[in-house]
């Protein structure tokens, strides 16, 4: 299901990032400059997926699940300079046929560049983005281009964007709603359909709620996303 418009601050922080960041990140030093420079745009990316999740994350993307052939990674090279050991990993598997290298670089790079906005200005929105694929290919650009976020995607990986998540695996344990609109509601059911709690706030602020370990339904709406607490299992 995709998500609602983010609310308030988020939605002016949010969208600051992603107007604003340029395609600079870590890790691009002189010998990557021609790579960069050569870069124009990077190809189109899905956002999440409509319908209930039964292992949400934000793991899954466009350019991983791609069935366009890929240039092999022995053929990876820029039209100028060259590219660095943790650049070239990330393009492995990752650059379509006839597609310059430079160009798929600079959409990770871009990716860290927002990481590294929205962090320092809201870390929930930060982190939030990953769950909800506002900010996609989180995961192998932090992976590799700016490993300093990678508790951002680690915590990311055990949220849950707005929509229905279902299965045996719902994660119980505390969450707190991030960047929530004045119309969040939420709602767990067991295996036979029961509801075994809802709510709903109209304030706009952080809700924090619990998913009981007998909880196998979760539906979230005007929420944004929602991010652990504590160790959650």
């Amino acid at each position: 299901m995709k998500h609602p418009f983010l609310a308030g601050a988020a939605v002016v922080v949010l969208t600051a990032a992603l107007a604003a960041c340029g395609s600079s990140a870590e890790g691009n030093g002189p010998e990557a400059a021609g790579a960069t420079a050569s870069a124009a745009s990077g190809p189109p990316v899905a956002g999440p997926s409509a319908g209930a999740q039964e292992e949400p994350g934000p793991d899954a993307t466009a350019s991983e699940t791609s069935e366009a052939p890929k240039v092999p990674a022995d053929r990876i090279t820029p039209a100028t300079g060259s590219f660095t050991k943790k650049q070239k990993e990330f393009l492995t598997d990752r650059v379509p046929q006839g597609m310059d290298p430079a160009a798929v670089l600079q959409t990770g790079q871009e990716t860290c560049d927002k990481l590294r906005y929205l962090v320092k200005v809201d870390r929930d929105t930060a982190v939030g983005s990953i769950v909800t694929g506002e900010i996609p290919d989180a995961k192998p650009a932090v992976a590799h281009l700016c490993t300093e976020h990678q508790e951002l995607v680690d915590e990311a990986a055990l949220g849950y964007a707005d929509g229905t998540h279902t299965g045996k695996r719902l994660r119980a344990g505390g969450y707190r709603s991030a960047a929530p609109t004045k119309d969040c509601t939420w709602q767990t059911e067991d295996g036979s359909g029961k509801t075994l709690d809802s709510g709903s706030s109209d304030t706009g602020k952080p809700t924090r709620i619990t998913i009981p370990r007998t909880a196998r339904a979760f539906t979230s709406t005007g929420c944004y996303a929602w991010l652990p607490e504590g160790d959650n299992g």
